[in-house]
């Protein structure tokens, strides 16, 4: 009987990393990621299956101590990004129509942290990010440079960037000239 070759996704980013003084960006580690679509007036019973209530205003997000994160990205859409669990697994068993997508394969997220987070993904997004503006647990689809990104403000002073794995390389590059940028 042959073996049987199981491929192991390699991330886009892996070893990269730059830390500068006052910031640092690193590949966020590897996670499930679904886009859910669905009626609002499904979400009670897509937040039960989800253990995590569902976020219903415009740029917000909800997250839970075990590592899932839910954001809002419009009226009938949601982006869930997990580091532990699998929420396609877990809307299955939701009792509510709805369509849910995985995206895991094609998605990658960079992580900014430090004093200089802000100023970092700033450089490179036309959207306000201060923190009235922006407060921790926001979230918003917007671009960065030429792409599209999903922006997640995890905390004062760190950023979620996520990006298409194919676009990795450029939303790497440029953070890192915005990094030195706003150090300089």
């Amino acid at each position: 009987m042959a073996d049987i070759a199981h491929p192991t996704r390699l991330e886009s980013l892996a070893g990269r990393a730059i830390g500068a003084t006052g910031v640092m960006l690193t590949p966020a580690p590897a996670a499930h990621r679904v886009v859910l679509r669905a009626d609002p007036r499904e979400a009670e019973a897509l937040s039960k299956a989800l253990g995590l209530e569902l976020p219903a205003a415009p740029k917000t997000s909800a997250r839970t101590d075990t590592g899932r994160l839910i954001a809002w990205l419009g009226p009938d859409e949601w982006l869930i990004i997990d580091e532990n669990g699998d929420p396609a697994a877990d809307l299955a068993k939701a009792a509510a129509l709805h369509s849910a997508v995985d995206i895991s394969h094609r998605n990658t997220a960079i992580l900014v942290t430090g004093k200089g987070a802000r100023a970092t993904v700033q450089g490179g997004c036309p959207q306000n990010l201060s923190e009235r503006a922006f407060p921790v647990g926001s979230a918003s689809r917007t671009v960065l440079g030429k792409i599209e990104v999903v922006i997640l403000r995890t905390g004062a002073e760190e950023f979620r960037v996520e990006c298409w794995r194919s676009f990795a390389d450029y939303a790497f590059g440029v953070l890192s000239e915005a990094a030195k940028d706003c150090l300089a």
